[in-house]
């Protein structure tokens, strides 16, 4: 659309053509390169953290919508297997998970497993403590009554939900590998101790922020470039006497998205980071715009502290609530 736009300033036709188009891209660069960023030159450690924390997002991201095709299709013939997992952190994503649909694919089988093949699943799985306890809730689960699919739809039914297993299986593995990877790699970085300073900054976190805005010092002039870079600072749009502030609609979708789960467990780790999340709410913003605000002010003391090479204090990212918090 950009290139678009700059066409209209050599033909008025709207005539389109490759060698056209070059000269266009040629003359952006030869008129208006004071109007366009420089790419940013960062160092090959941040490149390398950038392909691997990209990598473990998407692989994530991937891991998650297998997921959902398969509990849509556990919904149609196995809520036993949906009910059971259910009060498990991650749900399908765990090993106990897979290894018990492995273990029984439909639910006609899953009614007839013993204690021991469940114990046996359980800790081929991994799992260490509360195996009796476990096991016990979901023979319970299994064997209630549940609405079934006629017999040979429900064996074709299972045939295809080991199909998707297998390709959940395959997805948290790689997800699992890219995270060691990343775990590896980032606290290489000299910008991670200072990243994984502030409040709701864990590695993988940690490592898409500098992934995605990287070490080059001269990239963003000052930290509103950054934050709009992000989409965490708000847009005015005015036109006579009327005027909108919105929020940002272009923007790094992986660095807006890193900002709402930096946002939403910021305040958990950080005094000041939860009373200001408060007083946007008590201010009349909804949780997501509270949220924006607060990756907003959290940007903008990151990068303050890249810039100075400091780490994040609490009293001086957030004096009032400081000062409060010791009265």
């Amino acid at each position: 659309m950009a290139a678009a736009r700059y066409r209209d300033r050599h033909a008025v036709s709207r005539k389109k053509s490759d060698p056209g188009d070059a000269l266009v891209l040629a003359n952006i660069l030869r008129t208006d390169m004071h109007a366009h960023r420089p790419l940013p030159q960062d160092s090959e450690l941040a490149r390398a953290v950038a392909v691997l924390a990209r990598a473990q997002q998407d692989a994530v991201w991937n891991r998650q919508q297998i997921a959902n095709q398969l509990r849509s299709l556990l919904r149609e013939y196995y809520p036993a297997a949906l009910a059971a997992v259910e009060v498990w952190k991650k749900g399908l994503c765990r090993p106990e998970a897979r290894e018990i649909l492995r273990l029984a694919p439909i639910p006609t089988r899953a009614a007839k497993l013993t204690r021991a093949q469940l114990q046996a699943a359980l800790k081929r799985a991994g799992r260490q403590r509360g195996i009796e306890a476990e096991v016990e809730r979901l023979r319970d689960i299994l064997r209630a009554d549940w609405a079934h699919q006629p017999r040979l739809v429900e064996d074709a039914l299972g045939t295809q939900m080991l199909a998707l297993l297998l390709q959940l299986e395959a997805a948290s593995k790689a997800a699992d590998d890219l995270e060691h990877a990343v775990e590896e790699a980032f606290p290489q970085h000299p910008d991670a101790e200072i990243i994984v300073s502030f409040p709701g900054l864990g590695v993988q976190l940690g490592a898409r922020v500098l992934a995605e805005i990287g070490d080059d010092r001269q990239r963003f002039v000052d930290a509103r470039g950054l934050k709009a870079y992000a989409g965490a600072s708000p847009i005015t749009r005015a036109s006579g006497k009327k005027s909108s502030v919105t929020r940002r609609w272009v923007k790094n979708d992986r660095l807006n998205h890193v900002g709402y789960l930096w946002a939403f467990s910021a305040p958990n780790a950080s005094p000041g980071a939860k009373a200001h999340y408060r007083k946007r709410r008590d201010h009349g913003d909804w949780h997501a715009s509270a949220q924006r605000n607060l990756f907003n002010r959290l940007l903008g003391q990151l990068y303050h502290c890249l810039q100075h090479g400091a780490r994040f204090d609490e009293a001086i990212a957030f004096p009032a609530a400081a000062e409060a918090l010791a009265a």
